[in-house]
Parts: structure tokens; C-alpha cells; sequence
């Protein structure tokens, strides 16, 4: 590896951004993508390598290529150190999420209620969200029930490219949801990007329930499972 390419390498694992590295077989060669301009076909097999987080060889024409997508972990923010966000943050972990739970209400978001490895913040929500810069490997859940905690959140979650957006609460509250994130700015388009309720409807009722409908719905939606995904 180059000391140009491994500088480059180096500074989007800083900033968070996914790239590919390329290697050319059996001659070493290496480009990164979308750093440097590759042909379609390479550029395809590296956008497919980048969604699906998974190295692979390409053969194109008469040259092959071993494709290494560099990405950093994907993140989960739970907003709200509730019930659900016990139920929820481990499995999370356990599908290899990297967990932040944010909840200003230093009761609730404890090391004793929340022993699953997760980051514990206990900041504003837009003022936690606005540190953690939300990216494409990002999703976001608000679970408190409280528009002074989750609206915050999800003003800046839908400023954000964040791949997932949820919000827990009944389809009435999320309706009075709407018409104050329109009053915030934010047009029908963004607003569509919201889950809510959040999580794939399986008749859901307790907490760790609710937590599977949520860890679902937001693998599905990194996968590209997710029907009418944004």
C-alpha cells in the first residue's frame, strides 16, 4: 500500500466514511472507491461490497479483483434509558450494533439498568446527537414519549443520512408528532423517513417484544429488506 493511499485510508476511517479498497491480482495494484475514479463494473462490485459489509474477489474482462470494504461500525442511538431501551440495547449488541443510549434524566440511564455494553450519555438529546454526527452507518430510535426529549432528537436525526429512524408511540401521537416537526421545517418527505410506530408490525406488547419488532425492522432496513425504505 501506498503512504498516499494508506493517508487516505487513514482519514476516512477518522471521519467515519466507507470506502472499498481494490486490489488488483495478482499485480498489487490498489485504488480506493469512491476516492479514485474506477471503471462502472468495479465500481458496482464495490458498491455491493459496502452494502453487504462482506470482501470479495471480482473478475471483470481479463483482470480480477479482491474488493475489502473499510466501514466503520454501524451505530444505534437510542434516545430515552426506558424499558424498552433495556430490552433493546442488548440485542443490538448481539447483532453487532454499537450502541449509544442518550437520556438527560441521570436516573435512568445507569450502568445498573444497562449492562449490555452500551454508551451512556446523559446530555440534551439534539445536543448529544449534534456530537455523535449521525452518518449512513447510523440509525436512530427515540423512545421516550416525551416531545421535549424526542423531538430534539429527531430534528437532527432527519438532518442527518442516517440509514434508520424510529420513533415509538401510537399512530394519534405521531400524527401530533408531524405537525411540530412541520412547524420545525421539515417537509413531508423528510418526515416519511420516520418509523412510527416504530418497529415491523408482529402484534408486539411487552418490552423485550417491542425491542424485537425495533432490531428487525432496523437490520432489515441495513440490509435493504426494508419495504419502501428511503
Amino acid at each position: 500500500m501506498t503512504p498516499e493511499t494508506l493517508e487516505t485510508l487513514q482519514a476516512a476511517r477518522a471521519a467515519r466514511r466507507p470506502v472499498a479498497l481494490l486490489t488488483r491480482l495478482p499485480d498489487g495494484a490498489q485504488l480506493l472507491y469512491p476516492d479514485q475514479p474506477v471503471p462502472a463494473a468495479l465500481a458496482e462490485a464495490a458498491e455491493a461490497a459496502l452494502r453487504d459489509d462482506r470482501a470479495a474477489p471480482v473478475t471483470l474482462g481479463e483482470e480480477s479483483w479482491f474488493i475489502q470494504p473499510q466501514t466503520p461500525p454501524p451505530r444505534l442511538i437510542v434516545v430515552g434509558a426506558v424499558h424498552v431501551a433495556q430490552a433493546l440495547v442488548p440485542m443490538a449488541v448481539q447483532v453487532g450494533l454499537a450502541v449509544t443510549v442518550v437520556d438527560p434524566r441521570r436516573a435512568f440511564a445507569t450502568e445498573e439498568r444497562f449492562t449490555a455494553g452500551a454508551t451512556l450519555v446523559d446530555e440534551w438529546p439534539d445536543d448529544a446527537l449534534n456530537a455523535l454526527r449521525p452518518d449512513s452507518r447510523t440509525a436512530i430510535v427515540t423512545l421516550t414519549h416525551d416531545p421535549k426529549l424526542d423531538d430534539p432528537a429527531l430534528d437532527v436525526a432527519l438532518r442527518s443520512d442516517a440509514f434508520y429512524i424510529g420513533a415509538l408511540g401510537s399512530r394519534r401521537t405521531h400524527a401530533k408528532r408531524v405537525d411540530r416537526l412541520t412547524e420545525a421545517g421539515h417537509g413531508p418527505e423528510a418526515i416519511a423517513r420516520i418509523r412510527a410506530p416504530v418497529g415491523l408490525d408482529i402484534g408486539a406488547v411487552t418490552a423485550p417484544e417491542i425491542a424485537l419488532s425495533i432490531i428487525a425492522q432496523v437490520v432489515a432496513a441495513r440490509r435493504g429488506k426494508l419495504d419502501g425504505a428511503p
